[in-house]
């Protein structure tokens, strides 16, 4: 894997497909696994980008806590690395944050797609995202703590696919001081004057969101000058439990992009 270098703290990324540039920013304490199900249908069309935060996967863990502006950088520095003059942001949860103010601040951003991301912190269940956290040598927690992120009944419908989930996660996910250092970023996180934000913008949220209120991604998109909104019958983890509905709905957004 290429490995991007923001100051001393390097930051793994993977890159798969040809075309125009998606750069993936993952939802707190979650490792890259969560991108494998919109990979494959993006990169028919895209090149997708995907990197782990700091504290997740195999970049390094600096001590925190961390701040968006610590993981813009680090976005950053995969972008200059990767030679990506612009690109188009898929953000989720925290992820959705950080593509939203890289986009306010720098000028390579072709446009932003947002799952499950909050407005403030106030929008964030933070109880029910430490439920998410789990020991990542401990399989049956790491399947069980699950739940929180998806409508309910999602866990018990599926269980080769979470188990699956739980291996990927226990290879992926941050540690203990990856954890806290992205929930430190998210409880300081305010999105504010998103007038400024004029990257056209596609926002799904799960309608049975747990960890963000489900009304957040309907107003996040009306106060974004270029937001249009997309409810799907998901959890937190929209791209996850409905990964086809999202690809099919992103990637004819995406075209529309082009075309214009």
């Amino acid at each position: 894997m290429p490995t991007a270098h923001n100051g001393s703290v390097d930051i793994e990324y993977a890159v798969h497909g040809d075309g125009p540039t998606v750069v993936c920013c993952s939802a707190a304490g979650l490792g890259a696994w969560q991108w494998s199900y919109l990979t494959t249908p993006l990169a028919r069309e895209y090149e997708v980008v995907v990197f782990d935060y700091r504290g997740t996967g195999q970049s390094d863990t600096p001590d925190g806590p961390y701040t968006v502006a610590d993981l813009g950088s680090d976005l950053d520095a995969v972008l200059s690395d990767h030679g990506a003059r612009s690109a188009h942001l898929l953000g989720a949860g925290l992820g959705g944050v950080v593509a939203v103010e890289y986009a306010r601040q720098a000028g390579r951003v072709d446009s932003i797609a947002l799952i499950g991301t909050p407005t403030s912190p106030a929008a964030v269940s933070f109880d029910a995202l430490e439920q998410l956290r789990a020991p990542l040598d401990d399989p049956q927690a790491l399947e069980r703590s699950l739940s929180v992120a998806f409508a309910p009944g999602t866990v018990e419908a599926h269980p080769e696919e979470i188990s699956r989930i739980a291996d990927w996660r226990g290879e992926d996910d941050a540690g203990p001081a990856g954890w806290d250092g992205q929930l430190a970023a998210m409880r300081a996180a305010e999105l504010t004057d998103l007038y400024e934000v004029t990257t056209p913008a596609l926002v799904f949220q799960g309608v049975e969101d747990r960890i963000v209120d489900p009304d957040a991604g309907s107003r996040l998109a009306e106060q974004l000058p270029r937001g249009e909104y997309r409810a799907v019958e998901s959890g937190h983890l929209a791209h996850v439990e409905q990964p086809q509905v999202v690809a099919d709905e992103l990637i004819a957004w995406l075209d529309g992009q082009r075309d214009a």
